[in-house]
């Protein structure tokens, strides 16, 4: 399995790079944004150079870059990887697109404990009445992230919904600030907190008047979803054109 990274530079690029040197698949290269190369690596000039050398693409780059390289990729015909948070609708009306050509793996997180905490979310959400039970998520990351709530958040909010059988856009509270009133029934509420170096934490509570409910999860190290993505390319490579999630890619059931 040929493996390209697209922002190879980044974070979880050097963590990508650690992961395939310990398998049996090979780096092929990736891009970068104006940062050198690590050692022995190849830097392509765009990610549809990058596709075209390799049989797989792992992309955690920007937002800003999501719907140029769907495009690049769907021409490529190779499959994607992407876990970019913070995408807006018409980014993701562009990935849906390019899931008619390439088979696509996208995710906001790819850690095997996070996609079950998914799992459990919904079928929670499904147990728990809305009419009963506050559901609330509180997510905490380092200082240098720059999107709120976090990808991971939202996909807990959005199996929350899905247990509850509505969509997430219609009951999301987000940034309480200042006079706001009482909490709405059914609403999914948001609290992102950040400071220091913290990888990721994410808790779902569900608040009754008798009870409370809550399920966490704490990342230590990205390595975790460094092995996850390499995962998910072995799994896209068998798969005809779609868009799969993790839940697809670990054969995860909420029924």
């Amino acid at each position: 399995m040929r493996v390209g990274i697209a922002g190879i530079t980044g974070r979880m690029g050097r963590l990508l790079i650690e992961a395939i040197s310990a398998s049996h698949a090979v780096l092929v290269g990736g891009t970068a944004r104006g940062k050198p190369a690590p050692p022995g690596v190849t830097l392509y000039p765009d990610i549809a150079a990058l596709a075209a050398a390799s049989d797989v693409v792992i992309d955690f780059t920007h937002a800003s870059l999501a719907a140029g390289h769907a495009i690049a990729m769907a021409a490529a015909a190779k499959a994607w990887i992407l876990g970019t948070s913070g995408l807006s609708a018409s980014d993701e009306a562009a990935i849906s697109a390019a899931s008619r050509a390439i088979p696509i793996v996208y995710a906001a997180n790819f850690s095997r404990g996070v996609n079950l905490v998914l799992a459990l979310a919904q079928q929670m959400a499904a147990s728990l009445p809305a009419t009963d039970y506050d559901a609330e998520i509180i997510e905490m990351h380092h200082r240098q992230k720059v999107d709120a709530p976090s990808g991971t958040a939202v996909a807990l909010g959005r199996a929350v919904a899905a247990g509850r059988q509505v969509r997430l856009e219609d009951v999301m509270q987000s940034g309480r600030h200042g006079h706001t009133g009482a909490r709405a029934t059914g609403a999914i509420g948001f609290a992102a907190l950040r400071g220091g170096q913290v990888v990721g934490e994410h808790t779902l509570l569900f608040a009754g008047a008798a009870e409370h409910i809550s399920i966490s999860h704490r990342s230590f190290d990205r390595a975790a979803y460094a092995a996850g993505a390499l995962h998910a390319a072995a799994w896209a490579l068998q798969r005809p054109a779609g868009l799969y999630s993790m839940m697809d890619v670990l054969d995860i059931t909420t029924a």
